[in-house]
């Protein structure tokens, strides 16, 4: 059963149109990762499915409960964001409010929420530090269980690995795929091909003159895909080449 079903969307930003005629679903316990360059329309695409702009043309249809401020949101994390003068905490629970509404105290059931999600991301022994003194790969932890305060059903993530350390990023695509086995829909922006054909049951893929939706492993045949797993696969061997140069000089 769909938990989101986008049917002929047109989107424009800055007065240029960025989605034409746009159509695909999100699935239950789905593992959509959505692809394409710099301008193609990925995270104007996430803001429109989290109610944030507006179509032009085309609908929306949200089924099985969901609706969009029940959805688990993770962006992109800016300098700012990782001052933040708060504990691990006061950040985490700040996912239940739209579920607080109007109140002007947490209920105990939300609160409960917030300590459940901190345990299943594994930063329990967290929860009174700062959030400006964790590292990249405990912050990012810190929001996705935030994120998960806020949803049962579906989690949308913008570029999660970005400024992450390898190790960090390997952690955080596990936790993505074991929060995906237990029945909670991904939605991802990414960049990182290889792991997107790896992890992903369903691939969006962006292009200006066209757009690919489908099965993982139809993508896998596309010349798209292959495009982007050979780029990708020559930006690693330049990495590693200027690598073992440097330690050749030192």
């Amino acid at each position: 059963m769909s938990l989101i079903e986008c049917k002929n969307l047109t989107v424009s930003y800055e007065n240029r149109t960025v989605l034409d005629n746009l159509s695909f679903a999100v699935e239950e316990g789905d593992y959509l990762s959505i692809i394409g360059e710099n301008g193609s329309g990925k995270t104007t695409l996430l803001s429109v499915l989290l109610g944030l702009k507006k179509v032009q043309s085309g609908e929306i249809l949200f089924q099985n409960g969901l609706r969009p401020d029940r959805i688990g949101y993770l962006p992109q994390q800016k300098e700012a964001q990782k001052d933040f003068p708060a504990s691990v905490y006061e950040v985490v629970l700040s996912g239940c409010l739209n579920r607080r509404g109007l109140r002007p105290f947490y209920s105990k059931a939300e609160k409960k929420r917030a300590l459940d999600a901190m345990e299943k991301l594994g930063i329990s022994e967290l929860k009174d530090r700062c959030y400006r003194l964790l590292s990249g790969g405990q912050q990012q932890r810190t929001l996705l269980a935030r994120a998960l305060c806020a949803t049962g059903k579906l989690l949308v993530l913008d570029e999660p690995v970005t400024g992450l350390d390898p190790v960090a990023a390997s952690e955080l695509y596990r936790i993505l795929g074991e929060l995906n086995e237990q029945g909670i829909a991904i939605v991802t922006v990414t960049h990182d091909i290889r792991e997107a054909v790896k992890l992903s049951k369903h691939i969006l893929h962006l292009h200006r003159d066209s757009v690919f939706f489908g099965d993982t492993c139809c993508y896998l045949e596309c010349e798209d895909c292959r495009r982007l797993l050979e780029e990708e696969e020559n930006r690693c061997r330049c990495d590693c080449g200027r690598k073992d140069g440097q330690e050749e000089e030192a």
